[in-house]
């Protein structure tokens, strides 16, 4: 059995690697701050053999409380840049401004078309087969459409 007096620096580098799996596999950036906060006391452990274990559980808490908010305070002077694809992960919002050709006419406001590989819902007014369509809106996976300007 471990006694808690006998903790060795070897834990801490242990519990920032859980801490770094678990955040990995959980949403949100917490635990990643609490495996800095561990490697922190980690390493203040290796240099600090005799170091107590309240003052590693003190540092190990101020270390994940000032990398947490440190790391919120950068991001909001320095926000991510813009993507230069923003519609990369949202594929019906990559047709919104094209035009396509209507395979199948819309009927009571909803129809069928084929883009690429791929057969989408479709919702507009009333249209034959044959007429040229521009994709004006996405909600969810269904186009919205409208009569194409030609």
């Amino acid at each position: 059995m471990i006694l808690l007096e006998e903790v060795q620096f070897w834990y801490w580098f242990i519990a920032a690697v859980i801490f770094v799996v678990i955040e990995i596999f959980a949403p949100g950036a917490v635990f990643i701050w609490l495996g800095f906060g561990a490697t922190i006391v980690g390493g203040v452990k290796f240099f600090q053999p005799d170091l107590s274990l309240e003052y590693q559980l003190l540092i190990f808490a101020i270390m994940s409380l000032v990398s947490a908010f440190g790391w919120r305070a950068y991001r909001r002077k320095s926000p991510a840049p813009a993507s230069d694809q923003p519609t990369l992960n949202r594929r019906g919002a990559q047709y919104v401004g094209r035009t396509f050709t209507l395979s199948e006419p819309i009927v009571n406001g909803q129809g069928k078309i084929k883009i690429d590989d791929t057969i989408w819902k479709i919702e507009g007014e009333d249209l034959e087969a044959g007429i040229r369509i521009a994709v004006i809106g996405v909600d969810g996976t269904v186009l919205r459409v409208g009569p194409a300007d030609t």
